[in-house]
């Protein structure tokens, strides 16, 4: 079975010209192996992105007469974290691995097995350093979902 999951990654200045539509195809989407991370971008008003990121209430379609099959979408509003970039990442990735989970787990897919070699060559590239590029210290959380990928 092929396991592949997306990740739709859109970044806007926070205006949605419809706004129907848009939770029409967030909605539509809701059913297929994809999240989708908005970051909100300057000083605009991101009430609209909060609404589509549903996690106070589901998002209802009236095309389609339905509401998300699943919560798919986060939003992250960049000025909060921009001076933080281990919190901006931690924020905008944070949804993603239960995300993934949720649709496997609805869909009934086991991942595939690893053999050992494979675990050890993942994580000898999730342990690689771009060449000439520092890295900081990688934060706990980091650590710990690494980890539990890994297993």
């Amino acid at each position: 079975m092929n396991q592949k999951f997306h990740i739709l990654m859109i970044v806007t200045d926070g205006v949605i010209s419809d706004m129907n539509k848009t939770i029409d195809e967030i909605v539509r989407g809701s059913d297929y192996p994809m999240a989708i991370i908005i970051v909100g971008v300057g000083d605009a008003d991101f009430d609209s992105m909060e609404t589509l990121d549903g996690d106070d209430e589901a998002l209802y379609s009236q095309a389609y007469r339905k509401y998300m099959a699943a919560d798919i979408v986060q939003f992250v509003p960049f000025n909060d974290y921009k001076s933080n970039p281990h919190m901006l990442a931690k924020e905008t990735l944070m949804e993603v691995p239960g995300q993934l989970l949720n649709w496997m787990r609805k869909q009934g897919i086991n991942p595939h097995p690893r053999t050992e070699e494979q675990r050890r060559a993942i994580q000898a590239q999730l342990s690689m350093r771009p060449a000439g590029q520092m890295m900081g210290t990688i934060p706990p959380y980091f650590m710990d979902k690494k980890e539990k990928f890994l297993q």
